[in-house]
């Protein structure tokens, strides 16, 4: 509400003094990035040991795929409730709630001595996934400013980077030392606890000021039909994204010992520079999507990466790491510009929609990794990059979403 200041001739209008949430608040998306780091990192773990818990264990890759399965789902099915719950009661403090069964999880999985365990602790590692990125997401978009496109990617990066990080620190930790050397990770639980109890702190402060200025922002200029159209376009643009990354996270270290002998440790390290270059085309996608539009980043991204998809079966090991990166990098920009589009879509629901969109990410890798496991043991390992290089071209849909108005 403007303040007119009178004078002899004239009234000279007073903007209104800013607040804390109209500027990007830095130190609290480093925070709230480096606890996705954390998590992150933690989780990865899982992935990560899936070969020493294949050998120790006597797993099929379909065994393997329903861990994914268990640890994916309970992500994906909890998020959106959590996020539709935390729109309409905020609970800033359930970040350090979330950190805490990933911790009981890890703790669960060094311990682990049968299939069923696994995937026990596999599910209390997905609820803490459940709990933590709906509300983590409203905090980067609260402390965004002008700016929530540059807020999600740093956000992202930091779960990008410890997704990276994960194997890295597996294959120097749990390989040499064994599965009971997993509960190691739980301390970065307790550092991220700490952490997010700040930031919940933070949270509870300008949650009533980040509200009121969600529902003043109303209007898109598009129909209920508009936006449920779009949400189901963006919905199969995730499909084929996180289907195609499943292939690679869950399965890649096992392609690359099947088809050029590699030993695990050799594998692990190609994981990383792989998810190392995911959380560089994470941090970049978003920064993008503010400066040229959100709609060209999802082009770019989905479609854009068709022909290295199409390649990567078929060259040898060198080019198969040079491509696997630039897939990395390119197909990863595209979930944060999807993001902030589909908060875009529904203003005022910033926690349902994060929660939707992180659920079904999860979701689609757990069936992702399922599925293909299936592939896996009845074909061959390499069968599985054959299918998944056309999953890019289903970016041709992106034609479809409409350009929504700034308000």
């Amino acid at each position: 509400m403007e303040i007119k200041l009178a004078t002899a001739n004239a009234s000279i209008p007073i903007p209104p003094a800013p607040d804390a949430l109209s500027r990007t608040t830095y130190p609290v998306i480093a925070a709230i990035s480096f606890s996705h780091m954390l998590n992150d990192m933690m989780q990865s773990v899982l992935l990560a040991i899936y070969p020493m818990l294949k050998l120790g264990l006597h797993l099929s890759f379909g065994q393997i795929g329903l861990i994914t399965l268990v640890y994916q789902i309970t992500a994906s099915l909890l998020q959106p409730l959590i996020g539709l719950y935390t729109d309409r009661r905020p609970m800033p403090y359930s970040l350090s709630v979330g950190m805490g069964f990933t911790l009981v999880g890890l703790l669960s999985l060094a311990h682990a001595s049968s299939f069923v365990s696994v995937l026990m602790s596999a599910m209390l590692i997905g609820m803490g996934s459940s709990v933590f990125h709906p509300e983590s997401s409203r905090v980067a978009r609260m402390a965004a400013g002008s700016q929530p496109g540059l807020a999600q990617s740093l956000f992202q990066i930091g779960g990008n980077l410890g997704s990276a990080i994960g194997p890295l620190l597996a294959a120097l930790i749990i390989v040499p030392h064994g599965q009971g050397s997993a509960a190691w990770f739980s301390l970065a639980a307790l550092v991220g606890i700490v952490v997010l109890s700040f930031v919940g702190h933070w949270s509870s402060q300008h949650g009533a000021s980040f509200r009121k200025r969600m529902q003043a922002h109303t209007g898109n200029g598009l129909s209920r039909r508009q936006i449920g159209w779009s949400l189901a376009i963006l919905g199969l643009l995730m499909f084929s994204k996180f289907f195609y990354m499943t292939s690679l996270s869950s399965y890649y270290t096992f392609y690359l010992m099947e088809k050029f002998g590699l030993p695990i440790d050799a594998a692990q390290l190609y994981l990383f520079a792989f998810l190392f270059a995911v959380a560089v085309g994470t941090v970049l996608g978003g920064p993008i999507g503010d400066r040229i539009g959100r709609k060209w980043v999802i082009w770019l991204s989905i479609l854009g990466v068709a022909p290295f998809t199409l390649l990567l079966p078929h060259v040898n090991l060198f080019w198969t790491g040079v491509l696997s990166v630039i897939i990395g990098v390119i197909l990863a920009s595209a979930f944060s510009a999807i993001l902030v589009y589909a908060q875009e879509l529904v203003p005022g629901k910033v926690g349902a929609i994060s929660g939707l969109f992180f659920g079904f990410a999860f979701g689609m890798g757990g069936i992702g990794a399922a599925l293909l496991g299936q592939l896996a043991d009845a074909t061959s390992i390499e069968t599985v990059y054959r299918v998944c290089a056309f999953l890019p071209l289903i970016g041709l849909l992106t034609a479809f979403l409409p350009t929504i108005k700034k308000t």
